[in-house]
Order: C-alpha cells, then sequence, then structure tokens
C-alpha cells in the first residue's frame, strides 16, 4: 500500500481517466524539461489548454443545447399553461407528447446537456486529482524528493520531526497506517514525499535548523522544487494565505500583492465565464413547480456562488490550484466567445426546419414499422383461424359420420336378414330389461 496522494487515484471511473491524463502531464513536463523549462505553472497551463481543446465539441453540444433551450422556453411555457392543474393520466400523457414534440422540433433531447457534462466531469475531476497529486504522476518531480526522503528515512527522529510540520496535519492517518508502522519502505517514503510536496517555505527551514548535516541535502531539493515551482515571480507550492502573512510579518508588499492577485484572479475570471454563458430566457415565467425550472434557478445560484468559492479556496490551497482555475476560466472564456459568434451565425429558424423534417421523418418510419407488425399480427391470426377453421370442419365431418354410424345401427336402413339387424333385435331387448 502506498501514500494518499502519491498513489494514483484508483476509482473505478475517475482513476483511468486521471492515470490517462497524468500520462500527458507527465509527457507535458518531460518536453518542457527537455528545452530547459522545467515549471509545473506552464506545465499546468498548456495541460489546461489541451483538455479543454479535447472536451470543445461536448462544451459546443452544450452551449448550442442553452441556446436552443432559452428559444423553446415560451412553447414550453404555453404547454404548461395548457395543462396547469389537470393531473388526470390522459393529460399528462398528452403534456408529455406535446413537450416531446417541442424538443424534437428544436433537434434537442429533454434530458438537455446530461450527457455532455456526465461525460466531463469524470474529465474535470481526474484533472483535478492529477494537478493536485503532482508528483503521483510526473515522475521528474516525484525523483527530486528522493534523495532527501531517502536520507531523512535513515535519520533518527526524521519521521516524527516531519510530524511536527504545518504540512503534515492531513497525512497524520498515514503516519499511524499499518504500513508505516510495519516498515513498508515504499509506503513510508511516499508519506515523506506527500508531506514535503506541500511543505511551505517556514517548513523546509525547520528542516534545516533541525538536521543541520542533512543540511546541503535539504537545500539542494528545495532550491530544484522552487525551479520546479515558481512561476511569474510566485513559488505556486506555497499557499496565497502563507504569502498574505509572510507579506504583513516582513511588510514585504509585493509578496501581499502576490498572494491577492491569485484568489482575485480566480474569482474575476470565473466571474467572467459565467457572464459569457448562454443565459435562460427571462420572457417566460416558467412555473416553480417545475422541475427544470428549479434545475435553471440552481444553476444561477451556483453561478453566483462559484467565484466566491474559488476566492476562498485559492487561500488556502497551494497557488498552483488557483493557476489551474485561473488558465482554465480564460480558457473556457475565449471558447464562449468563439461558439456564441459560431451559434449566432447559425439560421435558427433553418435548423428548427430541418430538425422538424428529422422528426417527421422519424416518425413515419415508426409508423411503418408499427404498420407492418399489424400486418404480421393479422397474418398469424388469419393462420391460426385458418387452421382452427379446418379442425372444426374435421371435427363436423367426424359428428356427421357417426350419426350415420349411429342411425345405421339403431335400424334405419338395415336389412331385416342382417347379421347387424339380428344384433341390434339384441340390443333393444337387452335395453328394455334393464328398465
Amino acid at each position: 500500500m502506498t501514500g494518499v496522494l502519491l498513489t494514483q487515484y484508483s476509482g473505478k471511473i475517475v482513476g483511468p481517466v486521471a492515470w490517462l491524463l497524468g500520462h500527458l502531464m507527465n509527457g507535458i513536463f518531460n518536453v518542457l524539461n527537455s528545452i530547459g523549462l522545467p515549471n509545473i505553472g506552464l506545465a499546468i497551463i498548456i495541460f489546461t489548454i489541451v483538455i479543454y481543446l479535447c472536451l470543445l465539441p461536448l462544451t459546443y453540444k452544450q452551449q448550442k443545447f442553452s441556446k436552443l433551450q432559452s428559444k423553446m422556453s415560451p412553447e414550453l411555457k404555453a404547454i404548461q399553461d395548457k395543462y396547469k392543474g389537470k393531473k388526470d393520466n390522459d393529460s399528462m400523457l398528452a403534456m408529455q407528447e406535446e413537450t416531446k414534440e417541442v424538443y424534437a422540433k428544436y433537434g434537442v433531447s429533454q434530458t438537455g446537456s446530461c450527457l455532455q457534462l456526465i461525460i466531463q466531469m469524470p474529465i474535470l475531476f481526474a484533472l483535478y486529482r492529477v494537478i493536485y497529486s503532482i508528483p503521483a504522476y510526473v515522475t521528474t518531480v516525484k525523483n527530486a524528493f528522493s534523495p532527501l526522503v531517502d536520507e531523512l528515512m535513515e535519520t533518527s527522529g526524521g519521521s516524527e520531526f516531519l510530524q511536527t510540520l504545518s504540512s503534515a496535519s492531513q497525512y497524520k492517518g498515514q503516519f499511524t497506517n499499518a504500513s508505516f508502522t510495519s516498515g513498508d519502505s515504499e509506503y513510508i517514503r511516499n508519506t515523506f514525499i506527500d508531506v514535503l510536496n506541500r511543505a511551505s517555505t517556514p517548513d523546509w527551514n525547520s528542516l534545516i535548523a533541525q538536521f543541520p548535516d542533512l543540511s546541503t541535502s535539504i537545500e539542494n531539493t528545495h532550491n530544484l522544487l522552487n525551479r520546479f515551482n515558481f512561476f511569474l515571480g510566485l513559488n505556486i507550492g506555497d499557499t496565497p494565505m502563507y504569502m498574505i502573512r509572510t507579506a504583513f510579518s516582513d511588510r514585504n508588499f509585493i509578496m501581499l500583492f502576490a498572494g491577492v492577485i491569485v484568489p482575485v484572479l480566480a474569482a474575476l475570471t470565473q466571474w467572467i465565464n459565467v457572464k459569457l454563458m448562454p443565459q435562460p430566457s427571462q420572457d417566460a415565467k416558467i412555473d416553480p413547480n417545475d422541475p427544470s425550472a428549479q434545475m435553471q434557478q440552481s444553476m444561477k445560484t451556483m453561478n453566483l456562488m462559484m467565484p466566491l468559492m474559488s476566492a476562498f479556496f485559492c487561500l488556502s490551497l497551494p497557488a498552483g490550484m488557483g493557476i489551474y482555475w485561473i488558465a482554465g476560466a480564460v480558457i473556457r472564456s475565449i471558447q464562449q466567445v468563439v461558439i456564441n459568434k459560431h451559434i449566432d451565425k447559425i439560421d435558427i429558424d433553418a435548423e428548427i426546419a430541418r430538425n422538424t423534417a428529422k422528426y417527421k421523418e422519424k416518425m413515419d418510419k415508426n409508423k411503418s414499422v408499427q404498420q407492418m407488425n399489424r400486418y404480421a399480427n393479422l397474418s398469424t391470426r388469419n393462420n391460426s383461424l385458418s387452421a382452427a377453421s379446418k379442425s372444426a370442419v374435421n371435427e363436423a365431418e367426424k359428428e356427421e359420420s357417426l350419426k350415420k354410424v349411429s342411425e345405421i345401427y339403431n335400424g334405419k336402413e338395415i336389412r331385416k336378414d342382417s347379421l347387424l339387424a339380428k344384433a341390434n333385435m339384441v340390443k333393444e331387448f337387452n335395453e328394455k330389461n334393464n328398465k
């Protein structure tokens, strides 16, 4: 068993996606390293651009649906008003059928963009996993910790002191895990890297003060990680909150600006991105009891809260996560501008006409299939009736034959000197004596 962060996420859905994206991130960093730019911040931006470009077709479909939805909202509202207060089964079925026809007319599914969101969610969660756990996926970054970690594992008190660092608070469970206490070297190594990967500058200074014999190794590791983490004058391994506290204690206003700018930009870019997204039509007031209206209201609330939440989380997370959020919001905003211009050029009326024709063709095809099924069922019934008729004829013929035999046996058309006539006389005699 290995450490939490350094264990590549193994969920059944997100895990394989994170594994694939991890290889992509590792490849991007290796390319940057080969050209002398081994920078995690730059790798995150390129990584985010590649992912969002791959998601562009899904994003386009989602935004196109939003545009069409705002167009068809009045028609859906009219249907809701038509059947308002009617709870009988026939009215509910009729309302569903008319609603279905409106969606078909505009060429969209009643589930809307749910499919696109379902596909995107595992990718976005996996994206977060990879960026938050860089050493688990980027070999070069993990290897940067290895020499120091090996020395700390062999140093008396190394494990105990690591647990006192501020970055170790979220990994306390790993230090008491059975794999750690039993001496699983791989688990211990990964736990050390987890802690050092989140270590702030004061944590590194504390390590040097505690283990002066390892000062050279500690400084070399820290400098190498700083080379990886420094981006536009920021150490993206530090949190903005740490930058702000340091700025106040050192009266360093540049550091204060650096600590404030990341959460502010994260909130601002998220807000711009939300404003660029197609908004639901305000002309038609949808029944608040309608699930789609409730979903729209929830989306509006979430869109307002997301910028504030981004700023709040950016304060306590490494600045690298803020860089990711800012890059993602900027890329989405650019995509949104391009998509909006493209969608605005679409002839909606022509689109509706094509969708209506497709729907009519589909309905005609369904009717043909249903008619063929009826003919097949009718043919089967006819065959059954034909067989039944033949059986009835055969039974009638048998009855007629038996009747004739009975009539013959009962004395009709029997010669008096025949053996059958004598047998008949014996039969009649027995019947009379038995009465």
